[in-house]
């Protein structure tokens, strides 16, 4: 706040359950038994969307806005901008 930016109220980043449901909606598998890292899922999600080659080579940090948008178009939902 001291520089004159937007303070977010609430936290920007997705839970597990979250994200374990967009995997699902986007086809990915995740570990049946529910063990599978929020890294792990970001990675699954980069890379079957295409923003990432492979899962290995895939940021397992928390997404972007682009990002959020390949996701978005990767399920069919429309985002408002």
């Amino acid at each position: 706040m001291a520089t004159g930016r937007f303070e977010r109220e609430i936290k920007a980043s997705f839970t597990k359950e979250e994200l374990q449901a967009i995997c699902e909606a986007l086809g990915v598998g995740v570990d049946e038994g529910g063990r599978s890292s929020t890294p792990q899922m970001r990675q699954l999600i980069r890379a079957h969307i295409g923003i990432a080659e492979s899962r290995e080579a895939a940021d397992d940090s928390t997404f972007r806005k682009a990002d959020l948008q390949a996701i978005a178009d990767g399920v069919g939902a429309t985002s408002e901008s």
